[in-house]
Order: structure tokens, then C-alpha cells, then sequence
């Protein structure tokens, strides 16, 4: 068996055989199919040697169908294709698109559409070193169980999330936050979790990790996605299979434009949806959301320049009646932007904001803003009806070289603080629904949670939070000081 270490520098080892051949963001359109390629073929020899014992050496019963979880057709093995010398990328090609149609209703389209056959960006060559490097070890079950494979998966989707730099947002969110929101959420066996925008998967499959975690049965777990991009929603199927999870439906395309799950035209439900969605689009069809046919704009139509809240409507529609519940990351703009003050507050009288968390800087890829999870709950408990928990861990960040992270004592600082559900000095703050609204439904949290005096010195810290709050409070003034103006100006006029 191999060692997670050895694990991880074998699949490193690969990317590394394309640096300065094509762009650091590009290097998952061609590792992740192979890996996965690779990895089914071991799989099917290793199913394959199994029915043989079982069957006393039958050839022919270890070739059915029912001995093997996916179909390889007759020349689109790795050992057939790894033969070939000369138009290689034609024959990798060739053999997924034969895997993908011999396996209509699980891998149809998983291997992306990569350009197999263009010599000037991978040449015969390349991919022979490519083909030749992974066929150094055997990606068995036996050799690399499902959840080393996995976790290996999941270094190699951070390691290109951290090479390639500004393309890493669309399919990877830091783990460590993602830990945290599905802590929040707290998943039970047998439950339904959705992600809208899924990216690589890895919200989805946390949820899996917490009950494995816990000792309870996660197989049970109905797990849905929905992707823009072609390559990011065939690496989330991988991700699925690789970490062998078998319950789950991941489907391409717009969200806003065309929701994937429907049940009798009408947006399914689900009990948890968990999501960071794509930040502030401007790129999307407003006056089709105006008119919405799944009823999504129940705050309202969100502006042009502002795509947010049209994902968080069709979130809270997307939620189980009784019990539904998530957890969205966004920049803290969403809280208190005038544009949305109108959806906003219609959103915080129908009383399902449940918890507001600021989280500290750069969290997100390449940015250095401060992100926050908005938790709603269509379910809430008796005692938290009516009210919001704000929770301000601006500082709670452990900052290494270009990113930060949330460490496992900051993790279970929040998490206690959502539960417990009660003030704490200087870190929570319980309102009420009409105090936040008297406040024109501005959710900034610094406006309610106020940091603590740094501990090092008597000077309070001066961080985005803090400077927001100053800044709220001039723009008010000046809205009134301009209001009275335009009333003096055309009371002079009359």
C-alpha cells in the first residue's frame, strides 16, 4: 500500500512534468482525466483478478458486466492505449470518449474537453512521459484505498488551486471555512446537501468526511451539485468516485439560468445547501430573473452590477419547508449594500437569517477581503426565532505566506459560539429582528459584535471592520445633511 506522502509526490511528480509547457491553471485538464483513467482501469484488472478466484479461473465470468463497477470496451485499456508511440493524444482521446459512452449513466462527459490531439500544446513526447510516469504504480483499491485516493485528489486540486493563482476561486474554497460551515450545519444521516456552485465538490464531500468522522453512516447522504464550467463539474464527478461515493448527482450549467434539479417543474428542496458562489457577477440575465418561473425572486430583482442576492433567493427557495438550512460564504459587502437594502430586509423579516459570521482577510484566493457566512435557517429553534447571532472573528486567522486559514482552535471557537447561541464580550452579540431593521436591515457586523482591544497594546485594531463601522455612520450623516439640503434648496424654489 502506498504511504499518503508517496502518494502525494507521485501525483505531484505528474504536474510537474508539464511546467513550462502550458499555463499552471490548465495542468487539471490534462492530470485529473488521466488519474482518473488510470485509476479505473487498475480498478477493473483488480475486479477482473478477483471473479477469476471466485470462479476457479472462469475468463469468461470475470469478464461480465456485473463483476466490475465500470465498463472498459475491448482496446480502450491504459495497457491497449500506453502501446502507442505516435498520435497518442488521438488514442487517449478515442479510449475516454469509448469509457464515457460504455458507461452512459455514471461517466458520460467526466474526462472534460481537453486538447488531447493539439501536438504544439502536448506532444507525443509529453504525454508518453505522462502515460509512462503513472504507470509506475498501481492504482488499485487494495494498493490506494478510496480515502488515501481521495485525499491525494484533494492535495492536488489545492496544490493547482495554490499554482495557479487567480483561476483557483472557481473550483477551490478553503477547507478550513469549509470545515466550519458544515460543522454549523451539522448533516445527519440520510439528508440531502446541495451545491449550487460546486465547484471541485469539496462542500459536498465534507459533509461525507463529518459523518465518517463521527462513526455515523454516510453512505446515506443524497448529495447534489451544479456547475458552470465544463472541466470544474467533470473534476467534482471525479472527486466523487475517487473518494468512492456513489450517491450523488453532479450536473452542468447555469444555476440562475437554468436550476439542474427540479421535481414536477418546480425547484427541489433540500435539507442542507452549502455554497460559495461566484461574487458579485455582472454577466447575467436580470430581466429573465425579473420574471423568474421557479418564483425565486421572493426579496425581489437584485441590480445588474450585483448578481448576489439573485444566488441567495435561489438558495432560501431551494430549502426544505421544515427544516432546511445553510451556510453561504460572501465578501461582507452583501450585508449592508444600499442596492440590496430593500431584498435585505424583506430577507430579515421572514425571520431565516439565523446567524451572521464575520471571518478575518484573505480567505478568498487572490483577495484580500474579509469573508462572512450568512446562516439561514427555515427551521429555527423556538428560542432563536426572531433573532440574528452575530458573531465577529475578524481576528481568528492564522496568516501563512500568500493565504490564511482557519486553525482547529478558532474552528471550535466559532462553532461553540453558534451553538451556544448568547452573548460573548467583545466576539457575539444576540439582536433582534426589529433592532437590526430599525437599523435599515444593515447586517454589518461590526455595527453589533465589536472587536476586542488588542491584547498586545491599548490601541484598538484597525482593521476593515472597524473602518466600515466609522464609515457607516458618516454615510448616514451625510445622507441626512444631503436630505435636508434638497428639502431647503426646493423649499426655496417654491
Amino acid at each position: 500500500m502506498m504511504r499518503q506522502a508517496e502518494l502525494e509526490k507521485y501525483l505531484w511528480d505528474a504536474a510537474t512534468l508539464l511546467r513550462g509547457l502550458i499555463d499552471a491553471g490548465d495542468y487539471k485538464q490534462y492530470i485529473f482525466p488521466l488519474l482518473f483513467y488510470k485509476r479505473i482501469c487498475d480498478v477493473y484488472d483488480e475486479e477482473y483478478e478477483n471473479a477469476l478466484k471466485e470462479s476457479d479461473g472462469d475468463l469468461e465470468y470475470a469478464s461480465f458486466a456485473e463483476n466490475h463497477r465500470f465498463q472498459i470496451p475491448k482496446g480502450a485499456h491504459w495497457k491497449h492505449i500506453r502501446e502507442n508511440t505516435k498520435n497518442l493524444g488521438l488514442a487517449i482521446q478515442k479510449s475516454m470518449r469509448q469509457i464515457e459512452k460504455a458507461n452512459p449513466n455514471t461517466l458520460f462527459g467526466i474526462f472534460g474537453d481537453a486538447q488531447w490531439t493539439n501536438k504544439d500544446r502536448l506532444s507525443d513526447e509529453t504525454l508518453i512521459n505522462l502515460m509512462e510516469h503513472f504507470s509506475s504504480r498501481v492504482l488499485s483499491i487494495k494498493n490506494v484505498p478510496n480515502d488515501e485516493l481521495g485525499q491525494g485528489y484533494e492535495f492536488l486540486i489545492k496544490k493547482f488551486a495554490d499554482d495557479s493563482g487567480h483561476t483557483a476561486a472557481e473550483f477551490y474554497t478553503n477547507r478550513t471555512v469549509v470545515h466550519l460551515m458544515t460543522l454549523i450545519m451539522d448533516p445527519k444521516p440520510g439528508e440531502s446537501i446541495y451545491d449550487p456552485t460546486c465547484g471541485s465538490g469539496g462542500m459536498l464531500l465534507s459533509c461525507v468526511s463529518k459523518l465518517k468522522t463521527d462513526g455515523k453512516e454516510y453512505r446515506s447522504l443524497k448529495l447534489y451539485g451544479q456547475e458552470l464550467n465544463l472541466m470544474t463539474s467533470a473534476i467534482a464527478r471525479m472527486n466523487m468516485f475517487l473518494h468512492g461515493i456513489e450517491d450523488f448527482k453532479i450536473v452542468r450549467g447555469d444555476t440562475l439560468k437554468h436550476p439542474g434539479f427540479l421535481e414536477k417543474d418546480k425547484l427541489k428542496k433540500f435539507n442542507i445547501i452549502l455554497a460559495n458562489p461566484p461574487y458579485s457577477i455582472k454577466q447575467w440575465n436580470r430581466a429573465e430573473f425579473e420574471k423568474d418561473p421557479y418564483g425565486r425572486n421572493i426579496y425581489g430583482t437584485p441590480p445588474q452590477g450585483y448578481a448576489d442576492y439573485a444566488f441567495q433567493q435561489h438558495i432560501i427557495k431551494s430549502l426544505d419547508d421544515k427544516n432546511g438550512r445553510c451556510a453561504i460564504l460572501w465578501p461582507h459587502g452583501i450585508l449592508f449594500r444600499n442596492a440590496e437594502a430593500d431584498m435585505r430586509k424583506k430577507m430579515i423579516e421572514s425571520d431565516v437569517v439565523e446567524a451572521v459570521i464575520g471571518l478575518g482577510p484573505n480567505l478568498f484566493y487572490n483577495s484580500p477581503m474579509e469573508a462572512c457566512i450568512l446562516v439561514c435557517n427555515k427551521g429555527k429553534k423556538k428560542d432563536r426565532q426572531g433573532k440574528i447571532l452575530f458573531i465577529n472573528a475578524v481576528n481568528e486567522v492564522k496568516r501563512e505566506s500568500a493565504f490564511s486559514y482557519l486553525t482547529d482552535e478558532y474552528i471550535a471557537k466559532i462553532h461553540k459560539a453558534f451553538v451556544g447561541y448568547t452573548d460573548i464580550e467583545g466576539f457575539a452579540k444576540i439582536m433582534s429582528i426589529k433592532d437590526v431593521l430599525s437599523n435599515n436591515g444593515n447586517m454589518a457586523i461590526s455595527l453589533y459584535a465589536h472587536e476586542q482591544k488588542n491584547a498586545d497594546s491599548n490601541i484598538e485594531d484597525v482593521s476593515l471592520s472597524n473602518l466600515l463601522k466609522d464609515w457607516q455612520k458618516q454615510s448616514d450623516l451625510l445622507r441626512k445633511d444631503l436630505s435636508r439640503m434638497i428639502k431647503d434648496l426646493s423649499a426655496e424654489i417654491k
